[in-house]
Order: C-alpha cells, then structure tokens, then sequence
C-alpha cells in the first residue's frame, strides 16, 4: 500500500488540500465518519517514520511505564521519602512515569473522559463554531495545532483550553464540557502539585520551591480525539516529540497507542483505569539542569472503531526571571556540577514552540553549553 505514495505527482497540491481539509472544520473525525477507505495524501507520514513505527520492545511494553502509589505521602516521613526516591528514579530514567491513588475519584476521571468525547462526536455543525488557530488564548477546536507548520499532518483532533493565568469566560467553553473542563483543570492541578514537590524533594530543594516559581501557573488543557484512522500503517496519532514545559499530566481511555522512546526502543503505554500519567517537559529538564529527563513519545493512528480519547494538563512557567530570560536552577550548579544548559529567553521559548511542528528537544539541542 505505502508503494501508492512513493512518487507525489507533479500536479498533487499539497496545500490547496490542506486548506480545503482545515476551511471545512471537519476535522479528522469528519473524516473517519464519512466512511473513506484512503486517508489523504497529506497526513501521510515520512518513510524514515512510518519505518520506525514498526520498533515496539514486546519485553519493555510487559512491564511498562513505572507505575507509583501516592497514597501514603502524608502518612510518615519514611513514607514519603520512598515515594519522593520512586518519582525522582522514574523522572530521572524514563521521563514517565503513572500515578494512582492521587487523590481524585475515578468516577471525576470517567466523566471528564466522557465529556471530552462528548464533545467529539458532536454533528460538524455544532463543533465548528470553536474552529479556530488563535494559538496561546480562549478556546481552540483545531485538528493538528501545526497543520501548516508541519511536514505531514497526524490523525487527531485538539479541543484546547487556555486555564492560567487567563482563563476563559465560563460561556467560551462548549457547554457539553464546561462543568468537566473547570472541574479538571482544579483536579489535576491538584495532582500535580503533589508530584512537584516530590520532584523538588528529589532535586535537595524545598518541597515549595517550585511552585514559588510559578512553575505551575501556566495551564492549558487539551481534549485529544484520535477517531478510527481507514490506514493506521501510513500515518501517525501524533508525531514523535517532547513536551516544551513543566510536566504534563495526562488522562486516557482504554484505547491504546501511547508509546514512549525508552534507550533506543519504544514502549507500549497500557492504559490503566483510575491512574494518570505524569511526564517531564523540556522546561523541567533544563532547569533541574539535566537531572530529570525530557522524553520522545508519540501516538499511533487508532485502528480501533472506538475513538482515544485523551485529555492532556500542560503545566508552564509563568514568572520569568528579571528581563524575561530562565536557565538551570542555580542552586543545583556547583564546580562538580557546572550548568550543562545556556540562559534563554522567553521569547526564544515561545518563538521555538509557536514557529515550526511538533519535534523533540530543539530547545535543549540549541541551548546546549
């Protein structure tokens, strides 16, 4: 079948039918519903990926992602060192890891998850009415957030909400989510500011540190569909890449597809009823100063008629430091361990996220020292 796509003939317009693909705000669901057996020419993936989707580890996907049980963090101080010495292991290793006992109910779990797909399966003409690209503000309705910036689009829809600090007027989000969205963005907050201090535990600082440095006040949240895809072997849930802040904290259904790069292999993420995944950002690993890892990860097209349904909690910075500029934390350098990573400024950030697609680490390869 991949043989189909090897030459691009001379009068193939690749951006006339991206455009056509984005004017009628179907998204990919729109086309997943209208029952194509050939999925367009544009989301068809680079050979050099399509190839490496292939390289599964069968040994690594058996054991997975570390999962760790936060239910005894306020019990003892013992407790609680274990616990911090379990995250700091798994950040510093994997980059992932999957925590349960948290703290939220399943049942908020199980209805946040429906409200996102709720949402989805609503007719086009309902839906379109949030279809925007007004990056980094309000409520966006998109398929592929760099659809123009990237080499070949992926098979996902995005519902993204801008939570911190200017969150959006209650009415902006759609109503079949509203209540669920505030409710998450509140949950989750609270998940992750559990697993900050223990990673600010982890690194010899105080358990608030990070949090006084606003490494929790930037939020977006993102309500990922990945519908039935007609050609899962040509194309991609979301490319290969690194997350550019803080942590991330995600919750999914029970369809698979989440991969991690672990060494040189990738490893199956199996859903887990009732836990969320945390990973490290790109942020976190330059300002632990390449202590906690940023790592690859990725999605593959859905070959399941159920829809994945994933709502991902992206935890930035908000305070830079004095003219706007943020690097290794220096209370982590000494002569035995000088800063590995270069100052940067925030426009650098938003200029190296907003400029170009979805791709791993290009902040931390420029800054390098």
């Amino acid at each position: 079948m991949a043989s189909t796509f090897d030459a691009t003939p001379i009068s193939y317009d690749r951006m006339k039918e991206v455009k056509e693909f984005d004017e009628s705000k179907k998204g990919v669901k729109g086309l997943s519903d209208s029952g194509i057996t050939c999925i367009p020419r544009f989301f068809v993936q680079p050979p050099e990926l399509l190839s490496d989707l292939k390289k599964t580890s069968s040994k690594l996907s058996s054991t997975g992602i570390p999962v760790i049980d936060l239910s005894n963090i306020d019990n003892s101080t013992v407790q609680r060192q274990t616990i911090m010495e379990q995250v700091k292991e798994a950040a510093s290793t994997w980059g992932f890891f999957q925590v349960i006992n948290h703290g939220v109910a399943t049942s908020v779990l199980d209805e946040t998850v429906a409200a996102i797909q709720a949402f989805h399966e609503q007719p086009h003409e309902v839906k379109s009415k949030y279809y925007n690209r007004e990056e980094r503000k309000g409520v966006m309705f998109t398929s592929n957030n760099d659809l123009y910036r990237s080499k070949a689009a992926a098979w996902h829809d995005s519902l993204n909400m801008w939570m911190a600090p200017e969150p959006p007027n209650a009415e902006e989000i759609p109503e079949t989510c509203r209540k669920e969205a505030v409710a998450w963005d509140m949950h989750s907050t609270a998940v992750a500011e559990k697993v900050m201090e223990l990673l600010s535990e982890g690194l010899g600082l105080e358990r608030d540190k990070f949090k006084e440095l606003s490494f929790l006040g930037s939020r977006a949240l993102v309500g990922h569909c990945y519908p039935y895809c007609p050609q899962p072997d040509l194309t991609v849930g979301i490319v290969p890449h690194t997350d550019p802040g803080i942590i991330t904290v995600l919750l999914q259904n029970g369809v698979e597809g989440l991969q991690v790069k672990h060494g040189e292999e990738w490893v199956d993420v199996k859903p887990l009823h009732g836990g969320l995944i945390i990973n490290v950002g790109d942020l976190l690993q330059i300002v632990s100063n390449g202590e906690y890892k940023s790592v690859q990860h990725r999605v593959l097209a859905n070959s399941s008629k159920e829809p994945r349904i994933s709502i991902v909690m992206f935890f930035n910075l908000l305070k830079w430091k004095g003219s706007g500029y943020h690097g290794p934390l220096p209370e982590l350098l000494s002569p035995e361990k000088p800063a590995i990573y270069r100052d940067f400024t925030a426009q650098e950030f938003f200029d190296n996220f907003f400029n170009k697609g979805l791709d791993s680490k290009s902040l931390i390869d420029k800054i390098k020292i």
